[in-house]
């Protein structure tokens, strides 16, 4: 049998990706995935006509036009623009904190009178650390009084940290808040890249059209079927899962935070006005609400589709059996990624790549980007 030149384990936007162009160079991959599906956390279940993001809300945005011309060149995009809403005890809040935001939390009127509020804010948060002897921010809640104010981070920054963490703001280190978007404009759009949509007709099609003609195996664990004979198949191996699992844990166990979705039919065209809504009270269990018709249907289509899909969005700590979702960025966890990554350099046939390979945050955008470089095509 012909060896491949590339076993890709994982289907999401990295190994499709990489797939796609490794094709283009000559190159014969197999792409397995553990999952029945193919398209990693990007993937969308149609129910009632509606792509349904499956594992949480996925918005496409880059300032790099490159990228955004070739994923468009696999699937026009859409206009979606993400402009979330933030719920807190029943009264609603633009995001990200912009002019909007501070008339509905003060009544300010100009980015003069906003401004005015935070600084006072800020400056009794300064205050109140010096008295207790802090030159520095000791804490999560702490850095964001002193970027926002004592009412902002009350209201829409603490419960929906406290929630998406497992852990109260004052447990949490100052430098995973280090910036907020704020906007002395009413602009409620959440991003300030150039560019952003959703694949029309929904992401499958976007995975679909990277991994044309090239072969695709699901329900395939590579720990199961390829871990120890995988050099027999390929030549070389795109790994995607998680890092410290590849290595058998052999320095340790990384820590996830995950997500899980209570998923549901509404019997109406039209349930909370707006694809992400986030409750920000510690009270309210979820993170947010999704409703997924509103990333791709806009105007009249709303109406003409007679039914919604809503997913409640929960986070979790991650356990044995559950998908884990994003790194946590403590010091403990960084070096210890840093330690796989070591590991990792050293064995020059295998690529790690994507949020769980590499252990890192990532943004869908990054991702095909930094495929694209690896490629000569950036």
């Amino acid at each position: 049998m012909q060896k491949y030149d590339y076993l890709i384990v994982g289907s999401g936007l990295f190994g499709a990706a990489f797939a796609y162009f490794a094709k283009r160079k000559g190159k014969r991959c197999l792409v397995i995935d553990k999952r029945p599906h193919l398209g990693g956390n990007v993937y969308c279940e149609q129910i009632e006509g509606i792509n349904v993001h499956k594992y949480g809300a996925h918005i496409f945005h880059t300032n790099n036009k490159k990228v955004w011309d070739f994923v468009n060149s696999i699937v026009p995009f859409n206009r979606y623009t993400n402009s979330p809403v933030a719920n807190y005890k029943g009264k609603l809040y633009n995001l990200p904190f912009n002019m909007n935001t501070f008339y509905q939390m003060w009544g300010v009127r100009t980015p003069d009178e906003a401004k005015a509020k935070i600084e006072e804010q800020k400056a009794e948060a300064l205050a109140k650390m010096k008295a207790e002897g802090a030159a520095e921010p000791r804490n999560l809640e702490e850095q964001a009084k002193l970027l926002i104010g004592n009412d902002i981070y009350e209201t829409l920054i603490k419960g929906y940290t406290e929630k998406q963490w497992g852990r109260k703001c004052t447990e949490l280190p100052a430098f995973i808040i280090k910036r907020l978007p704020v906007r002395f404009v009413f602009d409620n759009n959440y991003f300030n890249d150039s560019y952003q949509g959703i694949p029309i007709g929904g992401y499958n099609r976007l995975i679909d059209g990277l991994l044309d003609g090239v072969e695709t195996k699901v329900d395939t664990d590579f720990f199961a079927s390829y871990r120890d004979t995988w050099r027999s198949v390929a030549d070389k191996l795109v790994y995607t899962g998680a890092i410290d699992e590849y290595f058998g844990f052999s320095l340790g166990k990384l820590d996830w935070r995950t997500v899980s979705f209570k998923t549901r039919i509404e019997d109406m065209p039209n349930f909370q006005g707006n694809a992400v809504v986030n409750y920000t009270e510690r009270e309210v269990p979820y993170t947010r609400v999704i409703e997924h018709k509103h990333f791709e249907m806009f105007g009249q289509a709303v109406y003409d589709c007679p039914r919604t899909v809503i997913s409640e969005e929960y986070s979790a700590e991650y356990k044995e059996g559950m998908e884990p979702y994003y790194p946590v960025n403590d010091d403990r966890n960084n070096s210890l990624a840093d330690a796989y990554r070591a590991l990792a350099q050293k064995d020059t046939d295998v690529i790690f790549g994507g949020r769980l390979g590499q252990y890192k945050y990532y943004d869908m955008a990054p991702v095909i980007e930094q495929v694209m470089t690896m490629w000569g095509m950036i």
